[in-house]
């Protein structure tokens, strides 16, 4: 067998410089999992005050959480910020499908910003039945935004609430407040009848439209066009224009039908295009033409302590629906009254009976 050869070159590879790891292993757990830091309550508040973004989101994942252990401190935290809140406009988004909700927010929250406004967007996606996650991703679909240094996006997963909204929009809305943000925008997953969700904790109510669609005559229906105070038709552009302004005599037509609104405020019809910032100024115009009359008429103080109210009931609703579900009795006997009903033995208002007598103990 020949001796290897051995061969020199003037190529060498050096070693370089060694790379830190992507995660910092000291918030790894045991198990691999990134281990966040825990708050305090006070921590929590001073932070969001602060204007930190990072605990601000933290905050809210909190105050959106399902699990018995968070309801005490997310309650703490929304007690430390409410003082703070009440200081920014509420502006409720919702349109039919395809109307371009994402792509006109994205325009209008630009336009916002540039005013030097702090605007906080809260959109609410759809859910998986079977993750209860989101379907989609309204922070992908506003690139431009959500890199803007003065705004906030946070989608949330509607997991079935009403109106679209997600489960804890309005605790969310007060620590945006109380993080210096002065413009809010909520985001609702479509229209229907239970959009009222979204009217009980805004200030203005913007309808986006679309022409052409086939859909003019099955949008005026008086459950959702009363409740706005602008409706706009999206994507007034190109061949869709001559649409467009067919659709805005249409619905300018009809809201002229009903009875005036008891803010004193008489709702427009307009066109944009968010594609060709068209239309926007004017409809931002409007808005705080909306903004200064209802202030100086005294109605925008009366809305928010309106909603005030609302705000009890539906935490005495949501307080009443955890402490029943959490409570050991019930949940012990839950699966035994579910096993019934599968095999038939008793009816689901029998059941329904059953374990609210195991909680009230009757």
């Amino acid at each position: 067998m020949d001796k290897e050869k051995t061969y020199k070159s003037s190529l060498r590879v050096q070693d370089g410089v060694p790379q830190p790891a992507n995660i910092n292993p000291d918030v790894l757990t045991k198990a691999g999992r990134i281990q966040r830091k825990k708050y305090s309550a006070d921590e929590y508040a001073d932070g969001i005050l602060s204007g930190n973004i990072t605990i601000l989101s933290q905050a809210i994942t909190l105050i959106e959480s399902s699990l018995p252990d968070h309801y005490e401190k997310a309650q703490a935290i929304i007690t430390k910020c409410l003082p703070y809140s009440s200081k920014s406009v509420r502006i409720g988004i919702t349109g039919v499908p395809g109307a371009g909700k994402s792509t006109f927010i994205e325009t209008f929250g630009l336009h916002i910003a540039a005013e030097g406004r702090k605007l906080a967007v809260l959109t609410v996606d759809p859910s998986s039945e079977q993750s209860k996650g989101s379907i989609l991703g309204d922070k992908t679909r506003m690139e431009q935004l959500s890199v803007h240094p003065s705004a906030f996006i946070r989608p949330s997963p509607a997991a079935g609430a009403l109106g679209g909204v997600a489960r804890k929009t309005r605790e969310t809305i007060i620590l945006c407040e109380a993080a210096g943000f002065d413009t809010i925008l909520v985001e609702t997953v479509g229209v229907g009848q239970s959009e009222t969700a979204v009217h009980s904790m805004v200030d203005f109510f913007l309808l986006l439209m679309l022409a052409g669609a086939g859909d003019e005559l099955q949008g005026i229906k008086r459950g959702i066009t009363e409740m706005a105070d602008i409706i706009a038709i999206t994507k007034a552009d190109g061949s869709n224009s001559l649409a467009a302004d067919g659709a805005r005599l249409l619905y300018q037509n009809a809201l002229n039908l009903f009875p005036s609104k008891s803010s004193g405020w008489k709702p427009q019809v307009l066109t944009c295009s968010a594609l060709q910032n068209k239309g926007i100024a004017e409809l931002r115009k409007i808005i705080l033409d909306y903004f200064a009359f209802t202030m100086k008429s005294g109605y925008f103080e009366e809305r928010r302590k309106q909603q005030e109210v609302i705000r009890m009931n539906s935490t005495i609703l949501e307080y009443l629906n955890n402490a029943f579900y959490n409570h050991k009795d019930v949940q012990l006997m839950r699966m035994e009254t579910e096993r019934q009903l599968y095999e038939g033995k008793i009816t689901s208002y029998q059941a329904a009976a059953n374990l609210l007598d195991k909680y009230f103990k009757r």
